[in-house]
């Protein structure tokens, strides 16, 4: 099947959609087990006949217990949220090649720039990212003050059980 075949039938409005929540409880254990719970599903997968996308929700240096790790270390809670991104990814069969756009939010983007950007570069890079992700970064109060970095990301992928 051609590309344009396949995206016309992603587009087609009578194929059914089916959504489920992502689920990695080896990185990540849902919100709503937390001592302070939360409701939200920590990604999305939405299966559009011959391709699947994943909506990955805000994810930071959490532990498999809900427990903010690395407080106050910047580059070490990077690596955390990229590993538990990287779950994520790889609970639904995709990988970071397969992450269209990232939203990466810094609780001080003026000091925390310059290690977040290298952090990430030094990841995309181990990947093998080519091309890269769009992107934007943000400034923004996170929902803990211990964290200081928070990414979303979406990944679009073809669907290996899709007829």
């Amino acid at each position: 099947m051609r590309m344009e075949e396949l995206l016309l039938e992603c587009m087609n409005p009578d194929a059914e959609m089916v959504k489920k929540a992502i689920c990695a409880p080896q990185v990540l254990n849902e919100a709503y087990h937390y001592e302070r719970p939360s409701s939200f599903s920590r990604g999305l997968r939405m299966d559009m006949g011959a391709f699947s996308i994943l909506l990955i929700s805000g994810t930071a240096s959490i532990g498999p217990d809900g427990e903010s790790l690395y407080p106050g270390d910047f580059r070490a809670q990077m690596r955390r949220t990229f590993d538990n991104i990287t779950g994520l990814l790889a609970a639904e069969g995709a990988t970071w090649k397969d992450i269209v756009r990232t939203t990466c939010y810094l609780r001080d983007i003026d000091r925390d720039y310059a290690a977040f950007n290298e952090e990430r570069t030094a990841f995309y890079q181990e990947q093998a990212l080519d091309p890269l992700p769009a992107s934007t970064g943000i400034q923004a109060h996170l929902c803990r003050p211990e964290l200081l970095v928070e990414i979303e990301a979406i990944a679009i992928f073809r669907n290996p059980t899709a007829a």
